[in-house]
């Protein structure tokens, strides 16, 4: 007889199967050269603060936030590591492991 999973399992399983899953909420997209399913939340962002900071004349700071899975990204990035999105490099400001998934709120400066 079969062991039933643990809630932490389950989690773990639902990452893929329901919330990065490419039917409902994953897209997929080269993240630092391997590509993976991420969510990137721009609304979830909006709601927290502006997406841009004005710095200077012509210049601002363009923030995303990003979901992605711990087993596909690798060890959880520390703020000021760079993260490389489609070609895009970001700046890490905030990250945080939320049961299996990561939260990687980033920053890029823009013209």
């Amino acid at each position: 007889m079969r062991k039933p999973l643990t809630f932490k399992e389950l989690l773990r399983q639902d990452v893929k199967t329901v919330f990065l899953n490419p039917a409902e909420f994953g897209e997929e997209h080269t993240v630092n050269g391997k590509t993976m399913l991420i969510i990137i939340d721009d609304n979830e962002l909006t709601e927290r603060e502006k997406r841009m900071k004005s710095n200077m004349d012509g210049i601002y700071k363009k923030q995303t936030l990003v979901y992605v899975s711990a087993l596909d990204f690798g060890p959880l990035p520390g703020v000021g590591k760079p993260v490389k999105i489609d070609g895009a490099t970001f700046i890490v400001t905030d990250s945080l492991n939320e049961g299996g998934v990561y939260s990687l709120h980033l920053e890029a400066n823009k013209s």
